[in-house]
C-alpha cells in the first residue's frame, strides 16, 4: 500500500515536470515567433547577457557580444542613448519597470527600431540587483509612423492630436502656424490650458461631444485674439483620445462677409431705389431715405436738400428735411439738430466743405469734439455733444448740375468707427439717391411745365344764378405726360349753362396742342348762339375737318335750360349729346345715381364728319347734382370700364349730399390709385333750388355781361 502511494506521487511530480516543460516549451516557441529576445543583467557584477535573437538585433556575431552596458549603449543611436540611460536609472532607483523605444545603429546594417521591456528585482536587502526584460523589432511600426507623421507634418491642413486626458502629445507644423505656437510650448499641456479660449466656448462643446458619443463632428468657429482667426475643425475620436484636423478659413471668411456686404448693398440700393422713385415728394422721398439708412449703414443719419433753383454751393440754398436715430429715445434730439444746425455751422464744418468741394468729407475717430468746434458755441452744439458721435460722415448727394443734397451719418461710441466697407456702402447709396433725388427734381420740373400748359388751356367756369360749378384736373403722374383731357363750362348769350367734358386721343404735347384746338372749336361754336349740344358737335366735327386738325376726340356736351313752367314745378332740363364719351352721371336729391345712359353714344369727334349726332334729355329736381368726367377717373390696366362705372356710382351714392368741393375731391381720393397712369378731368354742377338765396358755399354770382343773371330759356 505504501509502495502503491509513493508511485502516485511520483507520477504527479512527473506529471507536473512534464507540464511545465511544456509551457516553457510552448513560451520559448511563442517568443521565437514573435522574434522577441531576452536579456539579464546583473545589477551587482555589471554583467549583461541575452540570447541569439539579441545579437542579430544588435548586429553581434553570436557569442561576440563584451555583456556591458557600455557595449550595449555604444549601439544605441546618439539622439537616443542619453533617454534610454536615463530611463533605465530611473527604473533601478525606483525598483519598477523599464519601458523605452530606440534606435539601433549596427555596422553594415540598416538602423532599426526597437521595443524593450523589463522589470528590476530586490535582494534580500531591498535593493535592486537584477534587470530581467525582453526586447523585439518595431522597424515597421516605427517606419509606418514616421511615414504618417511626415504626412501629417506636410500636410496644409492642422493637425493636433491629444490623450484621454486632453493633453496634447502631436502638433504639425501646420498648427503652429495656425495657431501661432511652437509645438514645443504646446506638447504636454492641455489643451484647456494652451488655448484658454476654448473653454465654455462651442470648441469645447464640440469636443467633449465627439469623445463621448465617439463619433467624428465637423463644425467652424471664431477663436478670438490673440489667435483672431476662424477655423473650420474636424474632431475624431481615437483609442487614445482625441484627433483634430483643422484649417485657416480666415480668407474664405473673408470673402464670405464680402459677398454678403455686397449684397446686402445691392438690396439697400435696390430698395432705395424703390422706395424713393415711388414718390414724387422730396421730403418723402428722403424720409424713405433715413428709414432704409438707419441702422443698415449709420447709427443716425440727416438728409438735407439743396433747393430746386437755388445756388447748389451755397448755404442759403439748403434745408435740413429730415433726421433718424437707431435709439428711440434720441430720435427727437437728432431732429432738433437737424433743423437748427444750418445757421450755427461755422465755414470750416463738414457739411460747408462737402457742399464747396462736392467730395465726401470723413471724421474717422473722436468726431463729437472735432465737429463740435466747428458749431458755434449754444444750444446746436449741445445737441450735437449729446448725439456723441464717434464718426461722422457728410457726403454730396450727385446730381447732373451738382449736389442735389448732402447725406450726414454717424456712428456712436458702442458701433465704433466707420469703416471703408461702410464707407463704401455709403458712397453708392449717396450715388444711387442723389440720381433718383436728380430725376425726380426733374420729373417736377417737367411736370410744372407740363402742368401749367395743361392748365393754362383751361379757364374757371361762370358761376350763374343758383348754379355752383365745380372743375377739376388731375394730371398724370409721369412727368412731362400732359394729356388731352379738358373740361369746360360756358353760357350761351340767351342764359343756358352748357358743360363739356373731353379728351383727346394720345399722351403728349401734341395731344394737349390738339386738346387747346378742339376746346376752343367747341366752346367758340358754343358761345356764338343758341346751339344744342348735337348741334355744336356735329359743327365741331366740320370744322376739325376744315382745319384738318388729324386728332380724334371723345367728348360730353350738356346743356342745362329751364322754362317757365319748369320753374315753377322747381325742375331744370339737362339735354346732351355723346361723342363716344364715358356717360354723365346724376346724383338726385334723394341720393340715388343713375348713369345718363338714354342713347348709345355716337362716333368720337373727328373720325366721321358726316356722322349724325343724336340728343337725350332728363328732368332734374333741384338740387340734383350732374358730374361728367373723362376715363382716367374709372379705367386702368388692373379696372376695366365696367367695373369702374359701377364703382363710380357706389361712391357717387356714398359721397351724396357733401359739399360740393369736398365730395369732388373726395371722390378723386377714392377713386385714383396713388400714382395716377392718365389725367383726369371732371366738371360738377348742383342745382341749387331757386325759391331761396344762392347759398354761400357756391360763392358769387358770376356771369358775362351781355347774359342775363337769372335767366329763363325757353
Amino acid at each position: 500500500m505504501a509502495h502503491s502511494d509513493e508511485r502516485t506521487v511520483d507520477d504527479a511530480a512527473r506529471a507536473l515536470r512534464d507540464r511545465d516543460q511544456a509551457r516553457s516549451a510552448l513560451l520559448d516557441l511563442a517568443i521565437a515567433a514573435a522574434g522577441i529576445g531576452t536579456f539579464e543583467w546583473d545589477l551587482v557584477t555589471g554583467r549583461l547577457s541575452w540570447d541569439v535573437r539579441l545579437d542579430e538585433l544588435f548586429g553581434f556575431a553570436e557569442g561576440a557580444f563584451e555583456q556591458t552596458i557600455e557595449a550595449f549603449m555604444a549601439r544605441l543611436h546618439p539622439d537616443d542613448a542619453p533617454a534610454v540611460g536615463r530611463l533605465l536609472q530611473e527604473a533601478i532607483d525606483s525598483g519598477g519597470d523599464y519601458e523605452a523605444e530606440y534606435r539601433v545603429v549596427a555596422p553594415q546594417a540598416p538602423v532599426r527600431w526597437v521595443a524593450a521591456r523589463g522589470r528590476v528585482l530586490r535582494g534580500e536587502s531591498g535593493s535592486a540587483v537584477r534587470l530581467l526584460g525582453a526586447a523585439w523589432d518595431v522597424s515597421a511600426r516605427r517606419q509606418a509612423q514616421d511615414r504618417l507623421a511626415q504626412i501629417l507634418e506636410t500636410m496644409a491642413v492642422g493637425f493636433a492630436a491629444m490623450d484621454g486626458d486632453w493633453v496634447l502629445t502631436h502638433v504639425n507644423a501646420e498648427a503652429e502656424r495656425i495657431t501661432g505656437h511652437a509645438r514645443a510650448d504646446l506638447l504636454g499641456r492641455t489643451v484647456w490650458d494652451a488655448f484658454p479660449a476654448t473653454v465654455g466656448s462651442e470648441f469645447e462643446e464640440h469636443y467633449r461631444g465627439a469623445v463621448r458619443t465617439r463619433r467624428p463632428v465637423t463644425f467652424e468657429s471664431y477663436y478670438p485674439a490673440p489667435l483672431d482667426v476662424w477655423v473650420e475643425v474636424r474632431a475624431v475620436p481615437t483609442p487614445e483620445g482625441l484627433s483634430l484636423y483643422f484649417l485657416d478659413i480666415n480668407g474664405r471668411r473673408r470673402a464670405q462677409q464680402t459677398a454678403d456686404l455686397a449684397a446686402a448693398r445691392e438690396r439697400l440700393l435696390s430698395s432705395i431705389t424703390e422706395e424713393l422713385a415711388a414718390t414724387l415728394d422730396a421730403d418723402e422721398a428722403v424720409t424713405r431715405l433715413t428709414r432704409l439708412i438707419v441702422p443698415a449703414v449709420a447709427d443716425w443719419c440727416i438728409v438735407t436738400l439743396v433747393d430746386d433753383g437755388s445756388d447748389a454751393v451755397s448755404r442759403r440754398g439748403l434745408r435740413n428735411v429730415t433726421a433718424w436715430h437707431a435709439d428711440p429715445d434720441l430720435r427727437p434730439v437728432a431732429d432738433a439738430y437737424a433743423q437748427t444746425r444750418l445757421s450755427a455751422l461755422t465755414d470750416d464744418a463738414l457739411v460747408v466743405d462737402a457742399l464747396r468741394s462736392g467730395q465726401p468729407q470723413v471724421l474717422a475717430s473722436g468726431a463729437t469734439a472735432t465737429a463740435a468746434a466747428m458749431i458755434h458755441p449754444g444750444p446746436v452744439r449741445d445737441l450735437l455733444v449729446r448725439l456723441a458721435p464717434e464718426s461722422i460722415a457728410v457726403l454730396p448727394l450727385p446730381g447732373r448740375d451738382g449736389p442735389v443734397g448732402l447725406l450726414t451719418l454717424a456712428h456712436g461710441a458702442e458701433r465704433g468707427p466707420l469703416t471703408p466697407e461702410d464707407l463704401t456702402t455709403a458712397r453708392h447709396v449717396a450715388a444711387r439717391a442723389g440720381l433718383v433725388l436728380d430725376n425726380a427734381r426733374l420729373f417736377r420740373q417737367q411736370r410744372e411745365v407740363a402742368e401749367g400748359l395743361q392748365r393754362s388751356l383751361l379757364t374757371p367756369p361762370p358761376e350763374p344764378d343758383h348754379l355752383q360749378i365745380v372743375v377739376r384736373y388731375v394730371p398724370a403722374a409721369r412727368a412731362a405726360e400732359v394729356g388731352g383731357d379738358w373740361y369746360d363750362a360756358f353760357l350761351q348769350p340767351a342764359g343756358a349753362t352748357v358743360l363739356v367734358i373731353g379728351d383727346v386721343i394720345g399722351h403728349d404735347i401734341a395731344a394737349a396742342a390738339a386738346m387747346g384746338q378742339i376746346r376752343s372749336i367747341v366752346r367758340t361754336i358754343g358761345a356764338e348762339d343758341g346751339a344744342a349740344p348735337a348741334e355744336i358737335l356735329t359743327r365741331a366735327d366740320r370744322v376739325m375737318e376744315t382745319l384738318q386738325t388729324g386728332t380724334a376726340a371723345t367728348a360730353v356736351v350738356a346743356r342745362l335750360e329751364q322754362t317757365d313752367d319748369e320753374r315753377s314745378r322747381r325742375v331744370t332740363r339737362l339735354r346732351w349729346a355723346n361723342a363716344g364719351h364715358p356717360p354723365p352721371m346724376a346724383i338726385h336729391p334723394d341720393g340715388t345715381v343713375l348713369p345718363l345712359v338714354t342713347v348709345p353714344a355716337d362716333r368720337l369727334l373727328g373720325v366721321t364728319p358726316d356722322t349724325v349726332r343724336r340728343e337725350s334729355e332728363v328732368l332734374l329736381e333741384r338740387g340734383a347734382v350732374v358730374l361728367l368726367y373723362t376715363d382716367g377717373l374709372v379705367e386702368r390696366r388692373d379696372q376695366d370700364l365696367d367695373a369702374g362705372l359701377a364703382r363710380l356710382q357706389h361712391e357717387l351714392e356714398a359721397l351724396a349730399g357733401q359739399d360740393l368741393d369736398r365730395l369732388c375731391d373726395e371722390l378723386l381720393e377714392r377713386m385714383l390709385p396713388d400714382s395716377p397712369t392718365d389725367d383726369v378731368a371732371l366738371v360738377a354742377v348742383r342745382l341749387h333750388p331757386q325759391d331761396r338765396p344762392r347759398p354761400p358755399e357756391a360763392g358769387p354770382t358770376r356771369v358775362p355781361p351781355n347774359v342775363p343773371d337769372d335767366p329763363a330759356l325757353a
